[in-house]
């Protein structure tokens, strides 16, 4: 058997037009998917994207395909599905490399990230460090330093959207629009990288949700943004193609009760009922 992790994101630090295409840095969480890949009968509930990773191995590797009927995926997550938290990337990496590992084989995260990517549009989460991702054809992959700690309230909507639907959309008009902001954004990622500085973070991350209103607008954003002003918070992150957002934060300095009780007060929670604090970690897919 062999067993792998692979981290689940709020949203994107960054997401939009950035150096002649669409690429996002994503904002990897404390939160994962764990898959186990064994041998036996595959399982009648198997997720279907992660039993075309295991193919896409197999044929990566130039293993015979029958072996895929004695290859058996067994995924472990709570991460919530369709709302842009990469639940999806986090499926299919850690089967990737499980089933890898499970032949005999690894693989480098430039293989993992096309595989990923022939199955969907995929999260730089798959990546141990903040890297600005091609997500879409994996042709593009800036990886920066490590990124300075901080944490996440993660704000988790009822709503849902798949990852395909908001990618069928035209957006082309509104991503040449937000371009120069997205290059201010991505000097600030890089920056605040460079000089551990998670306001800088916060400064691009902002940046960047502001810029997403134009294609997927959140509810009452305008009201998010006053109170991460009037709380000192580093910033907001949203998913650019989901409904969560985050306010990026560090628990230790700023009152996460109090925020989570002003957010009740200025009526936020209707649109975002559940909130989970958790820490920004690094990306990768780890075997366990």
């Amino acid at each position: 058997m062999a067993v792998a992790q692979c981290p689940a994101s709020c949203g994107e630090l960054i997401q939009g037009w950035i150096l002649g295409s669409e690429k996002l840095v994503s904002c990897p969480i404390a939160w994962y998917s764990t898959v186990e890949v064994c041998q036996g009968k595959p399982l009648a509930q198997e997720r279907r994207l992660a039993r075309a990773m295991v193919i896409r191995v197999l044929q990566h590797f130039n293993c015979p395909p029958d072996i895929s009927r004695d290859i058996r995926i067994e995924i472990h997550s709570t991460i919530p599905v369709a709302k842009g938290m990469a639940s999806s990337t986090a499926d299919i990496a850690a089967t990737a490399i499980a089933t890898a590992h499970y032949l005999g084989y690894a693989l480098d995260e430039d293989e993992l990230a096309r595989l990923c990517v022939s199955i969907e549009p995929t999260d730089s989460t798959i990546f141990h460090n903040p890297t600005l991702f091609a997500h879409n054809d994996a042709s593009v992959s800036i990886s920066c330093p490590p990124s300075p700690e901080l944490d996440v309230l993660v704000l988790e909507s009822r709503e849902t959207l798949l990852t395909r639907e908001y990618h069928r959309r035209v957006r082309l008009p509104a991503l040449l629009l937000g371009a120069p902001t997205l290059a201010r954004a991505w000097e600030k990622v890089q920056s605040g990288c460079l000089t551990n500085n998670p306001a800088t973070i916060g400064e691009a991350a902002t940046l960047s949700a502001i810029a997403s209103q134009a294609l997927l607008p959140k509810p009452d954003f305008a009201a998010l943004l006053a109170l991460s002003e009037a709380c000192g918070l580093y910033g907001v992150n949203v998913a650019h193609s989901g409904s969560v957002a985050g306010l990026l934060l560090d628990r230790n300095k700023h009152d996460v009760g109090y925020i989570q009780w002003l957010l009740a007060r200025k009526n936020l929670l209707r649109h975002w009922p559940d909130q989970h604090l958790v820490r920004m970690v690094s990306g990768g897919v780890t075997l366990q």
